[in-house]
């Protein structure tokens, strides 16, 4: 259990303030709305989407239901494998962290799929959702939207007129949208990329040792 206490704690803490931003964002901010925070390459900009990562949908009602039970899936095989890892004879605290940061990701993720529909009405433009609402939820389990709000336009300009097919066009660099969640799957899965014949070349030896 000692070996699991890092990993559970840094999942523990990602699912605490992910689900605090949202919470706070979906309650306190129309759709649309933007909040500079650092001058202007940093604003929480409120959006939603049907709940893959930075801003893309996978359609309709079925996609929905399909990506949300996909997800649930992964994290399950997520959390054998981490168990599993702390039960060898040694155990490789890196990859502990990146399978929590995944874990935690797309577990946030899917509380929102899960249970935002239920406790929250609709957002609108202009408008601010309601938690709680005394008519219900703006949809049913496992369909909620996913919250989007993190924004960081740090390039705003144009091509070049030189340019074919995009010349003169605006040219916005980094143009989507993501939460905590997408930012946990995706430093998790990139340590895991660069990484990974470090990991498995260090549990192969383990295992032979």
């Amino acid at each position: 259990m000692n070996r699991l206490r890092l990993p559970i704690g840094i999942i523990v803490l990602v699912l605490l303030l992910d689900q605090f931003l949202k919470i706070w964002v979906k309650s306190h901010m129309y759709l649309g709305e933007s909040i500079p925070v650092f001058i202007d390459w940093f604003y929480l900009h409120f959006t939603e989407n049907e709940g893959m990562a930075f801003g893309m949908s996978l359609g309709g009602n079925a996609g929905k239901l399909a990506l949300s039970l996909f997800r649930i899936i992964a994290v399950i095989i997520m959390v054998i494998w981490l168990v599993r890892l702390s039960k060898k004879p040694r155990f490789d605290r890196w990859l502990s962290v990146c399978l929590a940061l995944i874990i935690a990701g797309a577990f946030g993720n899917i509380l929102d799929s899960a249970f935002y529909g239920l406790i929250f009405s609709p957002s609108h433009y202009h408008q601010v959702a309601t938690l709680f609402p005394a008519e219900g939820g703006y949809t049913g389990f496992l369909h909620g939207k996913v919250v989007d709000m993190l924004y960081f336009p740090l390039i705003e300009s144009h091509y070049p007129s030189w340019i074919p097919w995009v010349g003169g066009e605006e040219l916005l660099f980094f143009r989507p949208v993501f939460n905590l969640a997408d930012s946990s799957i995706t430093i998790g899965v990139t340590m895991l990329i660069i990484f990974q014949k470090r990991f498995f070349a260090i549990q192969d030896k383990k295992e032979e040792a």
